[in-house]
């Protein structure tokens, strides 16, 4: 029923959207296929799994590898379709511009010309008038949201002075951005104009220009309005965010330590037993704790290197530790300011990556060395809490799945845990990692409300749906009880009949843990003599 739900939602998302696409012509058909191409190979996959049909990893890889190229030749085609638009528009502006230089140099060479200084014809006709500048102003860029931006022009003329104004304005051209119009934004410019070429290769031959001009002196930063158009910012340098304090770093490695420490809960709880009551077994705990930690540090090293790559600076990480998986991952604080959006998503995405991707091995390696008499007994019902566990579960163990009890690696669990740690920091939500993905994509506007939604989502899903953890292992004995003794009888010994269910594991380092084998008695009762039942005590 939740299946068709999801999918009924889905499909009425897809018709909203071409509903509202088709105004834009092909642009907008093309545009809306690019939505349906993400989204199709998931409503194959629930579709099938709804009527029965479940698709091995080899099918669902494939259907992903297709719906990748037809959204990359899709892309292809929406930007062929874009330029072919704007060569029309782009043309007639031109010409404007050209007739407006020529009325401007005619009336600049008149001898009773009231113009205090004459305008250059090779600079831009539209970007020294004062007039221009308070007429068309964007309020949505006045810091002060006053009416006049001419009075905030005098407020932050101080920032950057008017020579160096004047100098910036010549790394503008018509091979790369067109300048029509600059404004005061907060401590530095604004300047609005046409875009001439990729974003990224006219972003590198500004920020080439304004460095050789002024060394690093100054920020360029190559944006968009909310309508889409294109604009530059500069920035004093001397704006940029403050490194961390001594006080954050020492708050950052007191969480790690924190972690640490939940790390090794969590561990001996998955080992059935509990830490603070017998803190003696803590050596036990290591082998988990260092792995989920491999994880953790792996998230924040790949931030970390795809950062360095762009001469970005980040804050300490502050890991936030919890009881029961060990940490949900860290926070982790931009202290650079991003020169683009390409940036801010190599950035974000490169951490769930390298985590991802380290508790991807860490699972696959603990199947592989998964056997009978392994560390950890799951139900095969653990499996089948995620579509991804369960399928690579099926490749490696086969058959085993359809046992009662499922002897695992313990590696398994710190992939488990790894790929569920990685999920919680891909959720669109404000500074995580997915919502900085999205921020980077999409914009801000957007990032809010997907915030907001998510935020909805997870509230209504407390309610009906708690957090699915694997089962833990009880240290304590499991008896056979008849149907007469009550349950203090059990628990005595001269009453109750212990099986060998418990038992020391064979090497030095597996003979501190104790395992158990019983999981969904119900299904086992059959085994039991005649008016016999299973209790745990």
């Amino acid at each position: 029923m939740i299946t068709l739900l999801l999918l009924m939602g889905a499909l009425s998302i897809l018709g909203l959207g071409l509903y509202r696409s088709l105004p834009y012509g092909r642009l907008g058909i093309f545009s809306w296929l690019q939505a349906f191409v993400v989204m199709l190979p998931w409503l194959i996959f629930f579709g099938l799994s709804a009527m029965g049909v479940i698709l091995n990893l080899v099918a669902v890889l494939a259907l992903i590898v297709i719906a990748t190229g037809t959204y990359i030749v899709l892309g292809k085609q929406i930007r062929t379709l874009a330029e072919a638009q704007e060569e029309s528009p782009q043309e007639a502006r031109q010409e404007v511009q050209q007739e407006a230089r020529q009325e401007i140099q005619q009336e600049c060479d008149r001898p009773n010309s009231t113009s205090a200084e004459p305008v250059s014809p090779d600079s831009s006709p539209f970007s020294q008038p004062d007039s221009l500048q308070s007429s068309q102003s964007d309020p949505l860029f006045s810091p002060s949201g006053s009416s006049s931006p001419q009075e905030d022009g005098d407020s932050h003329s101080k920032a950057i002075p008017s020579e160096d104004i004047q100098k910036i304005s010549t790394i503008f051209g018509i091979d790369t951005f067109f300048s029509i119009e600059q404004n005061p934004y907060y401590n530095g410019m604004l300047f609005k104009g046409n875009l001439r070429g990729e974003p990224t290769a006219v972003y590198d031959v500004l920020s080439s220009r304004l460095d050789a001009l002024f060394g690093s002196k100054y920020r360029l930063f190559l944006m968009e309005e909310p309508n889409g158009k294109p604009i530059v910012v500069v920035f004093p340098t001397a704006n940029d965010p403050s490194p961390a304090t001594r006080m954050q770093w020492v708050t950052a490695g007191c969480l790690f330590v924190v972690t640490l420490l939940t790390c090794m809960v969590a561990s001996a709880t998955f080992q059935g037993f509990d830490l603070v009551q017998t803190w003696s077994r803590w050596p036990e705990t290591l082998l988990l704790t260092g792995s989920i930690t491999t994880v953790l540090v792996g998230h924040e090293v790949g931030h970390w290197l795809m950062a360095r790559r762009y001469d970005i600076r980040l804050g300490p990480p502050f890991f936030l530790p919890t009881w029961q998986i060990g940490s949900f991952g860290a926070l982790t604080r931009i202290e650079s300011v991003l020169p683009h959006r390409t940036a801010l998503f190599d950035i974000a995405f490169a951490g769930p990556a390298v985590g991802g991707c380290l508790a991807f091995v860490f699972l696959g390696v603990g199947l592989l060395l998964s056997h009978p008499g392994s560390l950890f007994q799951l139900s095969p019902t653990f499996f089948h809490s995620s579509v991804l566990v369960g399928t690579l579960a099926r490749v490696f163990l086969g058959s085993r799945l359809q046992q009662d009890i499922v002897d695992i690696h313990p590696f398994v669990i710190v992939g488990w845990l790894g790929l569920l740690i990685t999920a919680i920091n891909v959720m669109p939500v404000g500074q995580l990692d997915g919502g900085r993905i999205v921020q980077a994509i999409y914009g801000r506007k957007i990032i809010r409300r997907t915030s907001i939604v998510t935020l909805v989502v997870l509230a209504i899903a407390t309610l009906f749906s708690p957090l699915a953890l694997p089962p833990r292992t009880s240290p304590r004995a499991c008896t056979a009880v008849h149907p007469t003794a009550t349950r203090a009888s059990a628990a005595s010994p001269a009453t109750s009949h212990e099986l060998p269910m418990v038992r020391a594991m064979s090497s030095n380092w597996r003979s501190r843990s104790l395992r158990s084998r019983v999981r969904s008695w119900p299904n086992r009762a059959s085994r039991t003599s005649p008016g016999m039942t299973i209790a745990v005590v």
